[in-house]
């Protein structure tokens, strides 16, 4: 393969929304596990501060499970099905730092919603449309920047490329 002139795909919004589902199916697998590892640790406590710590918990979970795999591989089991690969040009891994400001500024997608559900004391119906708006306006940020790139990624300078699909082996069978 020739150096000279590599292409960069950046993968559409609606493969990275439909990566975003499958992600969060993967996701919640391991969220429930750490649930039902945090609750035989308290023993099932229900008082406020053990509500909050599993909150807690699930926050260091996620953030764990983002900051591991985007600065390991680059990518989630999740992308890597999507054939998506999260990079930093001018580095051969996301260093830990970006990956974990990525984790922060990608609550983008949701704390505005949140937020306004909080100061609003909005409803579950409520909540879901709010969110749900929220959403949709965060992605919408990636088309106001020529490479389809989303807020968080532009301010980070990190950016998805879709990586090309593998080359299946010639099965030649011999006689």
């Amino acid at each position: 393969m020739s150096n000279s002139k590599l292409s960069i795909t950046t993968p559409t919004v609606r493969r990275r929304l439909i990566c975003m589902i499958y992600e969060t199916l993967l996701l919640a697998a391991v969220e429930l596990a750490a649930v039902a590892v945090y609750l035989l640790a308290t023993q099932n406590r229900q008082t406020t501060a053990y509500t909050h710590g599993l909150q807690f918990t699930l926050f260091l979970v996620t953030a764990a499970y983002f900051i591991h795999f985007w600065s390991d591989s680059g990518h989630t089991l999740a992308m890597k099905t999507w054939r998506i690969k999260l990079v930093k040009p001018g580095y051969a891994r996301l260093p830990i730092k970006i990956a974990a400001a990525r984790f922060m500024l990608a609550w983008g997608w949701f704390l505005p919603a949140l937020v306004a559900c909080y100061a609003f004391d909005l409803h579950k119906g409520q909540m879901g449309i709010a969110i749900g708006v929220g959403m949709a306006a965060w992605a919408a940020t990636a088309f106001l920047d020529k490479d389809r790139q989303m807020l968080h990624d532009k301010l980070l300078g990190t950016r998805l490329i879709l990586l090309p699909k593998p080359v299946k082996a010639n099965k030649n069978k011999a006689a």
